[in-house]
């Protein structure tokens, strides 16, 4: 019997101990996240007087926009968030990709019936640039980039599909599947693909390499060639560099 007054004091002693040391974890853990706080309001110090001190480069110059966006991302930074505050008061940033998503809203609305809704980022940088006149900032494919992903909160109109080393944007709405992705990745070296092409290069069947084609065709994604030879050829004017220039 008495040994059992020793083993519950051993327990107590030990349960007493376990719990200093959560709460001193606790302390260390609260210290450190208030240290971690005070860091990253200082980080965001640094960055508003580095934004201030080198407004008019961020302003200017794609590049340097990049690199900017890069290091507001490195410590949760938005500059995009909002067009009202600090950022677009400042910079004008927040004002220049919602005016720039309206720019390009426009672009596409003006070559739908072209290009079905599918225009590369190339040639809708062309004509944006166009568009802005020749006194406006330069903007850079990731302007554009960044600006449609602001887009999207009208619906599943705007998307972007990565084909080979580029972008597509799709203005319209309707889902691209892989195959149609596939598909766009055959044609654009040359523009245009055949059914056979896609059988013998994809060993895909033909009711396969069809039914993707027909879906293209019938979203005005693509154009049926019908004096191509033997076989129809299916063009897709949104991987003719220049195009719209062709037909005038």
């Amino acid at each position: 019997m008495s040994r059992r007054p020793a083993g519950i004091a051993a327990i107590k002693n030990k349960s007493l101990a376990q719990a200093k040391y959560k709460d001193k974890g606790s302390a260390i853990a609260d210290s450190q996240f208030a240290q971690m706080g005070k860091q990253m309001e200082m980080f965001k110090g640094n960055l508003e007087d580095f934004a201030t001190k080198h407004r008019d480069d961020i302003r200017k110059d794609p590049e340097f926009r990049l690199q900017f966006q890069e290091m507001c991302a490195s410590i949760g930074v938005d500059p995009l968030a909002s067009s009202k505050g600090f950022w677009a008061e400042m910079l004008g940033v927040g004002d220049f990709y919602y005016e720039l998503g309206i720019q390009i809203v426009e672009v596409c609305m003006a070559t739908s019936k072209r290009n079905g809704g599918l225009i590369s980022i190339e040639e809708l940088r062309r004509k944006v640039e166009a568009s802005r006149g020749r006194n406006s900032q330069a903007i850079s494919i990731d302007d554009l980039l960044r600006a449609i992903k602001k887009l999207k909160i009208l619906g599943n109109g705007f998307s972007v599909h990565k084909v080979g080393g580029s972008f597509l944007v799709q203005s319209v709405p309707g889902e691209l599947t892989l195959d149609h992705t596939v598909v766009l990745q055959q044609a654009q070296e040359k523009g245009n693909v055949t059914k056979s092409d896609l059988v013998n290069l994809l060993s895909w069947e033909e009711e396969r390499a069809r039914r993707a084609l027909d879906f293209m065709v019938k979203e005005g994604l693509a154009w049926v060639d019908h004096q191509s030879g033997n076989e129809h050829s299916f063009w897709f004017p949104s991987l003719i560099p220049d195009f719209s220039n062709s037909l005038n």
